[in-house]
């Protein structure tokens, strides 16, 4: 019986990028379903406790270690990554214009957002970007993005992400047990196994 992940996740999350990249290969070897499930991360860590920005609290060897890893992984999953000059953004419209399109078009638009940010140093919080990666519809899309149940939407997947015990991005739970990380998919596919 095929089981089904959820991948909690925010566009401001390098790690939650990287593991989007390798969801639907995951997905396809292992025959689960994906459950994209977005939250805003800087909710998140305000309802838990955690420093806004984490990655900012960090030693200045750390963040060089990680910002040094991110490249490594990037190039290990062979896929395009540039540390975006706007970090951190702000991402609370993105997600509601992620949660305002219909179903079948929210795959395209996270790949294309978090592509436009982590491999493209885009500015995934200005209208005119937005318009574009929305493609269709991109006005009423927008406008959307400031509909009292949109905005609902996203606070409510927020707090259920905190409900459930996530504390980063991405996290990965296959029956009830979490996974945090874009290192940790090898062990997500044992447990889709």
């Amino acid at each position: 019986m095929a089981k089904t992940v959820d991948i909690y996740w925010d566009f401001s999350s390098p790690f939650a990028y990287l593991g989007a990249t390798q969801a639907k290969g995951l997905a396809e070897r292992t025959r689960a379903t994906l459950s994209w499930r977005p939250m805003l991360l800087g909710g998140l860590f305000k309802i838990i406790g955690q420093a806004d920005v984490p990655l900012l609290t960090w030693s200045e060897q750390k963040r060089a270690y990680y910002l040094k890893d991110l490249y490594r992984w990037a190039e290990y999953y062979q896929v395009p990554f540039k540390f975006p000059t706007r970090f951190p953004m702000l991402t609370i419209k993105a997600l509601r214009a992620y949660l305002a399109l219909p179903e079948e078009r929210r795959d395209d638009f996270r790949e294309r957002t978090f592509r436009a940010f982590w491999g493209e140093d885009r500015d995934i919080n200005d209208d005119a970007v937005l318009k574009e990666l929305i493609g269709a519809d991109a006005d009423a899309i927008l406008a959307l993005t400031q509909d009292p149940a949109i905005k609902k939407a996203l606070i409510d997947a927020t707090q259920t992400a905190a409900d459930k015990g996530v504390f980063g991005a991405p996290t990965w739970v296959v029956d009830g047990e979490l996974y945090w990380g874009n290192d940790r998919i090898q062990l997500v596919e044992k447990a889709l196994r």
